[in-house]
């Protein structure tokens, strides 16, 4: 929670100085003050701007999206950051229909990009949220280091069963995207997006929010504990060093 409070304020920051450098609207610039809430699930996204990540996957549906944003009990807050490469029209298409979604008035206190994504704003957010989201397509993901680096930390993993989640994930200690059936990518895009929404609204925000009578998440925390007790012995360097000592050079 001292993590997740300094990324809140790490985000009300950066966004206020980004929008008031930009020119933005006094009332936008104004929101950066009093966005983002430390008690609200915090899911982040971040990694290059390709079209195998499909950034907009998760703007598929934004009337469910706002509904599960500014829901008022159980709300969630996303965190974005990333660069596109500057010949990929695409990449840089799909990163501006996300800038633009953030003004919106309906969800700018809860959705946040973070420009030029580097070392330090990676360390906020792998070490701040609660949930670390990828959806690249499959099977295009060589590995997917950002999330490695969020288990350590006790946040866990919401992805597509490709990369290093596909050996990593064990049905309990994160939550899976989509399955491993072979079809088309108009249809696996579509498959993939149904179950990110379901999955969302039926098993990570519930689980989130179920508290018991001291105000504890123990369903939550006991995935914690599991993420790091399953992933974090396992996917380091120690292990890769290791692995390529007796794989390749003995």
């Amino acid at each position: 929670m001292l993590l997740k409070q300094r990324l809140v304020a790490f985000v009300r920051d950066i966004s206020f100085d980004a929008r008031l450098a930009r020119g933005e609207s006094e009332a936008h610039i104004e929101a950066a003050r009093t966005m983002f809430d430390p008690e609200v699930l915090t899911i982040g996204f971040a990694r290059r701007v390709a079209g195998y990540k499909r950034w907009d996957l998760i703007l598929s549906d934004r009337e469910l999206l706002a509904k599960l944003i500014n829901d008022p009990e159980r709300p969630v807050q996303f965190v974005f950051s990333g660069k596109a490469h500057p010949q990929d029209q695409g990449a840089k298409r799909a990163l501006q229909e996300l800038i633009d979604w953030q003004r919106d008035p309906a969800v700018r206190q809860r959705v946040a990009f973070i420009e030029d994504y580097d070392q330090e704003i990676a360390r906020q957010m792998v070490q701040g949220v609660d949930v670390w989201m990828n959806v690249p397509r499959r099977p295009q993901e060589a590995s997917g280091t950002s999330g490695q680096k969020v288990a350590i930390n006790g946040g866990l993993n919401f992805s597509v069963l490709d990369g290093w989640w596909l050996e990593g994930y064990d049905g309990d200690n994160g939550f899976a995207i989509g399955d491993l059936s072979e079809v088309d990518n108009v249809q696996m895009d579509r498959q993939d997006a149904e179950s990110m929404y379901r999955v969302l609204s039926e098993e990570i925000i519930p689980r989130f929010y179920d508290r018991d009578a001291e105000g504890l998440p123990r369903q939550w925390l006991a995935m914690m504990k599991r993420s790091i007790g399953t992933l974090a012995p396992r996917f380091s360097s120690d292990r890769m060093v290791a692995e390529y000592a007796e794989r390749i050079y003995r």
